[in-house]
């Protein structure tokens, strides 16, 4: 069994989406005669913490793990949650944020090219260059954001010869957060010429959206494929339907996270429909901006919301199979198309409808349109959703609210992992 080396800053106790995809590929990879060793930060600084997804860490996976210094436990010092917020890409609008965040950001985006992870870099990779050696380990992987860990497969690369593995979970320099970084010219071109240093000499590029790859393609002639996010079936036991009309996101509402239209749509039907008054139920599960919840007192919501904070990853999966109907919220912006939530995948397990809001042209709709797992709107569309709404609601008051999503065992978490094994036993030919 050939051994590979993946790099990754999110591992358990870590939560959030960013710990779920590369836990789950070292679950399986052995299946597919792929001997995973994972290597972590020994003291990182998570902004969420989910102790439950240590139970998932498959047993006799080698792990190694080495300190990293964080400035963010000094930017504790001064705004602990406003760290948080900024470390999990929850940044205010400009126009609200305070003078501590404003100074936050400019010190994030100037001095810590690419991130606040930066420090990691170069011990790692005196480690690693020994560690290689002596474990004759030819692949390596490197997964981000953090994109601070590309560097460190670029580093072990031109030092060792070794191949390189990039997996962006998310873009980089056209990622929603990166204008907000309050970057000055030449650190934005430093962001753009690392992206570009990494793209054109990682061996294999894996994104976890079209967009992503398309744009990619214009910056490197280097192989990318895609491979999205997944899910994996949980325990097999009925969940209970909320006997109210349950609409439930999962996941941080950013500020830009905020569609207007769908907040303005309830309230009408709150207003001029009894029924739906009397049923209705907003159910947020995870960070909420300041501004999000601003939109949702305007439109008279707080009343009709069950505001649950994060929860483990069990609970969530939990909410996701009772909930009469599952919303994926974007923000709207052309940088945005590209980005496919890991929840959609979970959403598509559990088999309830899916109400998306997202940009126009947003990779999420070719999902939604092909598994048949619900319907997608864009943030100027508000008559459309409106009917969708109703319908839902008629289905509901008949106990018929259900969907028949086709073709989305091509996203279990197995069938994920065989495709990453064939890269792997590709680039190591």
């Amino acid at each position: 069994m050939k051994k590979v080396l993946i790099i990754t800053y999110y591992w358990p106790p870590a939560g959030g989406p960013g710990v779920q995809r590369w836990l789950k590929f070292v679950k399986y990879l052995p299946e597919f005669g792929i001997e995973p060793v994972v290597y972590v930060p020994e003291n990182p600084t998570y902004p969420i913490i989910d102790k439950s997804l240590e139970a998932e860490i498959p047993k006799g996976v080698t792990i190694i793990k080495r300190a990293i210094f964080e400035p963010y436990r000094f930017a504790n010092i001064l705004s602990r949650r406003k760290t948080n917020q900024m470390s999990s890409g929850l940044i205010d609008n400009p126009k609200k944020q305070t003078w501590l965040q404003k100074l936050l950001l400019y010190i994030r985006g100037n001095f810590f090219i690419p991130d606040a992870r930066k420090s990691w870099i170069k011990p790692s990779v005196k480690f690693l260059s020994d560690y290689l050696k002596k474990e004759n380990i030819e692949v390596v992987i490197t997964t981000g954001p953090p994109h601070s860990l590309h560097l460190i497969g670029l580093d072990l690369q031109k030092k060792l010869n070794i191949k390189w593995i990039a997996d962006f979970r998310d873009p980089w320099t056209t990622i929603g957060y990166h204008k907000r970084l309050k970057l000055t010219r030449a650190s934005a071109n430093k962001h753009k010429r690392l992206e570009k240093e990494v793209l054109t000499k990682a061996d294999q590029i894996i994104t976890t959206s079209f967009k992503t790859r398309d744009d990619f393609k214009k910056l490197t002639k280097q192989p990318i494929t895609i491979i999205t996010n997944g899910f994996e079936n949980a325990e097999n036991h009925k969940s209970v339907l909320d006997k109210k009309f349950t609409f439930s996101h999962i996941g941080s509402l950013f500020s830009g996270r905020n569609p207007s239209n769908l907040w303005e749509t309830f309230c009408e039907l709150i207003e001029e429909n009894e029924s739906f008054r009397a049923n209705f139920q907003l159910r947020l599960v995870g960070m909420i901006s300041s501004e999000v919840w601003q939109s949702l007192k305007e439109n008279r919501l707080t009343g009709f919301i069950e505001k649950k904070g994060y929860v483990s990853h069990n609970e969530a999966v939990e909410f996701q199979k009772s909930s009469q109907v599952l919303l994926l919220l974007e923000i709207n912006s052309e940088e945005t198309k590209g980005i496919i939530p890991g929840k959609l995948f979970e959403y598509l397990n559990a088999k309830r409808p899916i109400l998306a809001i997202g940009p126009k042209d947003w990779d999420v709709a070719k999902i939604i349109s092909e598994t048949e797992s619900g319907h997608y709107f864009n943030y100027s569309e508000k008559e459309r959703l409106k009917k969708n709404i109703l319908n839902y609601f008629e289905a509901f008051q008949n106990n018929n609210l259900y969907i028949n999503s086709k073709n989305i065992e091509q996203y279990h978490r197995r069938t994920l992992a065989g495709r990453m094994a064939g890269i792997i036993k590709k680039i190591q030919q």
